[in-house]
């Protein structure tokens, strides 16, 4: 399992918070919040591990342990601080931008593959050993696969047990646990607390009322630094598909619901738009979220894809760092900092609205759509399925690319490989340059991808999508 990154790839910020750990104590230190996910923080001398911004007093330098994931800071016995609540916090941006086996793993653990086919599934769909994965994962990050998704699923528990009034029980399968013991062994390990005592302390904003289930899981789904909400509402606003999407409200105070396929069972998701955030002292916020589902076990894979939609994981400071400097987007940069590059909740359907357009994909959705058992609202269907319409539309490119899609001679998931789907792409009879470059840019969620035709320098890179959504936003491209 080699690593493919990119020379001179940026980390977090403007330093390497995996390798230099003076410069993590001072940013430790100095309570800095751009560095929220990208490393964790222990005090030997409490057994408390953190997140960089934490605001308790700085302990000493000599009792300090640094850890590349929470996992790993579990793993070494220590146990999460109540105060700054470090499995709140964004993930790390590397994950996403990395096209190696490492970021493939981390993306396809985060969406739930774990939980749902164990160690051996996720191998299969990196296309490795179970071993090999293993000691990769470990080497790098501190944690193998299961300490990782057992990482996600304490953090999971503690979202339903504080805010929804569901029975302990039934919140330990939800959260993807096997046994209530099981559940109750990890809460008291990552949390040195009940399940009970950790619903008592949720924060007011957040406690479960009796009846609320029904309501939905209410989330803040976190970023780092600044967020341009309003670009990324447009975009939504403009490419909404009736019957599975809707954007309601007025620009600054919009929200925008959409229907989710899922593992276990279907959903509703909405996320309202805040003010462009991030700018003061503390930068960094979130974004309010609620989450339908039919199935609770899906809670996890569905907050995921939400945050990949959103470019929630992103890093601003290194974005905007590289854009920044260079004179034609630098006035760009300064305008929109912290701009983001949307992804996909489901990347077979965006390459397929990314070849058919809007308005074909509204028919394509009332013919063929699965209706919801409940309808809310505008929101009634299901985007259709690959296999669906590859069976109801097979001619031409659609035909084509739907085929390719259903039957995996075309793989668009979290864990793909970006460059084979690049080039199975490619082989898609009829599928021009713009939009397999559209396709890699929302469905693989690449920050390093330049359409035909445009003059995009190297040294724009690697994020490139993200020059783009910039000249896009002050109308130099279409």
């Amino acid at each position: 399992m080699s690593d493919s990154r990119q020379p001179g790839l940026p980390r977090q910020g403007t330093l390497d918070p995996m390798t230099d750990e003076d410069s993590r104590y001072e940013a430790v230190r100095s309570r800095d919040a751009r560095f929220d996910g990208a490393f964790f923080f222990a005090v030997e001398t409490t057994g408390i591990y953190c997140r960089p911004s934490c605001p308790a007093v700085t302990p000493k330098r000599a009792h300090v342990r640094f850890f590349p994931t929470a996992a790993a800071a579990q793993g070494a016995g220590f146990r999460a601080c109540r105060r700054c609540r470090p499995d709140a916090v964004p993930g790390s941006a590397e994950w996403n931008v990395r096209a190696d086996a490492v970021g493939r793993a981390m993306r396809l653990i985060a969406d739930g593959v774990v939980d749902r086919e164990g160690v051996a599934g996720l191998a299969a769909r990196l296309g490795y050993s179970p071993r090999q994965v293993q000691r990769q994962l470990t080497a790098e990050l501190g944690a193998g696969p299961v300490a990782l998704a057992r990482a996600q699923r304490a953090h999971t528990a503690r979202v339903l047990l504080q805010t929804t009034g569901l029975p302990v029980t039934e919140i330990a399968f939800a959260a993807g646990f096997a046994s209530v013991r099981q559940f109750n062994d990890t809460v008291r390990a990552v949390y040195a607390t009940t399940p009970t005592g950790l619903r008592a302390a949720a924060p007011r904003r957040g406690r479960a009322r009796p009846g609320t289930p029904t309501a939905g899981v209410p989330l803040r789904l976190a970023h780092r630094g600044p967020y341009q909400a309003r670009p990324v509402f447009d975009l939504l606003e403009r490419e909404a598909v009736p019957g599975v999407e809707e954007i309601t409200g007025t620009p600054g105070a919009r929200t925008y619901r959409r229907t989710l396929r899922l593992p276990y069972g279907t959903g509703i998701a909405a996320v309202e738009e805040r003010p462009h955030t991030g700018t003061g002292a503390r930068p960094g916020g979130w974004l309010d979220a609620r989450v339908h589902l039919t199935d609770l076990r899906d809670l996890t894979t569905a907050v995921q894809r939400l945050r990949r939609l959103f470019d929630l994981d992103a890093d601003p400071y290194a974005v905007d760092d590289r854009l920044g400097a260079d004179a034609r987007l630098a006035p760009l940069v300064a305008a929109r900092p912290g701009l983001r590059s949307p992804g996909a909740v489901d990347p077979d359907e965006v390459a397929v609205r990314a070849l058919v357009g809007r308005d074909t994909a509204a028919e394509l959705v009332r013919r063929y759509g699965k209706r919801l058992d409940a309808p809310c609202g505008a929101l009634t269907r299901l985007f259709p399925e690959a296999a669906v319409l590859a069976g109801a539309e097979p001619d031409g490119t659609l035909g084509a690319l739907t085929a390719a899609l259903a039957d995996g001679a075309v793989r668009l998931g979290p864990g793909a490989d970006r460059d084979a789907a690049r080039d199975a792409l490619a082989a898609v009879p009829g599928l021009d340059d713009p939009t397999i470059a559209a396709i890699r840019t929302r469905a693989l969620g690449d920050p390093d991808v330049a359409p035909p035709g445009l003059d995009a320098p190297d040294s724009w890179r690697p994020w490139r999508s993200y020059a783009l959504n910039h000249l896009r936003a002050a109308g130099e491209l279409e």
